[in-house]
């Protein structure tokens, strides 16, 4: 993605933190035909020493894991809190809109999870990050309906290669930083939560 110096950040706790928060990610990889294919999905993010593993699934008609599994390098990316940037923020008029956002992209290579405990691990991963207590349901509910759902699925295990995060509040325009402040932490949930980023980063007093 385009990354402009003032809004790119090397922290890789940061980029795991905008992850853990925003888990519900867009895998883009290619379909037979060389066209951008992209599947919207929850992802588990794992560390490993210093790299990351991600964690998913998708359902077997879902031609993706095909195409994953012929072209197994992919993208996916993760969207944060995003918000309208208004020129009233600003003590001169000669400015325009904009748009603040977080988001991390990560290049991964893909190994398809087929085995069906291995998918049953896969799941409790997410299950883990999403609603724990439901792993006791999944539990009773018997093994051959549990069979009968993992068949269903294709997990992958997605090697990431690289990962950039993007971080763009306006930190370049101090000027902007108290009356947005201001603004995102009177507004919705996700501009609430672009004050508390601009805090973090020591924007805006």
């Amino acid at each position: 993605m385009y990354q402009p110096p003032q809004f790119k950040s090397n922290d890789r706790a940061l980029a795991a933190e905008i992850v853990r928060a925003n888990p519900f990610a867009s895998l883009v990889s290619t379909d037979d035909a060389g066209l951008p294919y992209v599947t919207h999905l929850p992802l588990h993010l794992e560390q490993q020493g210093e790299g990351w593993v991600l964690w998913g699934h998708c359902a077997k008609p879902n031609p993706h894991w095909r195409y994953l599994q012929a072209r197994p390098k992919a993208l996916v990316t993760f969207l944060g809190p995003h918000a309208y940037l208004s020129p009233k923020v600003y003590p001169d008029l000669a400015r325009v809109p904009s748009w603040n956002y977080l988001a991390v992209h990560c290049t991964v290579e893909a190994r398809l999870v087929e085995e069906p405990a291995a998918k049953d691990r896969l799941l409790k991963k997410l299950i883990g990050d999403h609603e724990p207590p439901y792993a006791q349901q999944w539990r009773d509910l018997g093994e051959e309906f549990q069979h009968k759902m993992l068949a269903g699925i294709v997990g992958f295990e997605l090697q990431v290669a690289e990962v950039q995060c993007k971080i763009k509040i306006n930190q370049h325009r101090p000027e902007s930083h108290a009356a947005l402040k201001a603004a995102y932490a009177a507004g919705n949930e996700d501009e609430r939560q672009l004050a508390a980023w601009m805090d973090r980063l020591g924007l805006g007093g």
